[in-house]
């Protein structure tokens, strides 16, 4: 059952009720977060306090990590949550952590808000089946 109105649809518990209503969010927060920090670092930059660019993109996953943290909350108290976050979060960890090795080349800016989607992705992939199986299995 859904309540009314509002994005991303949630349960009756408050619990998002689609993968795609997770990553549609969450990716939308990565790049609301990109913007900002885009417009910070220009701020800085034009006033000489470093290069433009040089901001670190990982902090694009703070909106994320906070819907992240929403869901979690939503779910009973048990050892299903726990371990389909904690597994989530080391996946989405390794992913960014691998995106942005590859894209080493760029500045810091882009190379950590490519390594904060990649998180988000892997993120919510896990998540959100994994805690549901996890659930149905613990009762």
């Amino acid at each position: 059952m859904s309540e009314a109105g509002g994005f991303p649809r949630r349960d009756t518990d408050g619990r998002i009720l689609t993968l795609g209503d997770l990553l549609g969010v969450s990716l939308a927060g990565v790049v609301i977060g990109v913007l900002a920090l885009v417009l910070f670092d220009a701020a800085f930059a034009s006033f000489g306090a470093g290069d433009f660019g040089s901001a670190n993109g990982w902090l694009a996953i703070i909106l994320p990590a906070w819907l992240f943290w929403d869901d979690f909350r939503a779910w009973e108290f048990g050892a299903a949550r726990v371990v389909a976050a904690l597994v989530a979060a080391v996946t989405g960890v390794l992913a960014g952590l691998l995106v942005a090795g590859l894209a080493a080349g760029l500045p810091a800016l882009a190379s950590g808000a490519l390594a904060a989607a990649a998180f988000a992705v892997a993120y919510a992939t896990i998540w959100f089946p994994g805690v549901r199986w996890l659930a149905r299995r613990t009762g």
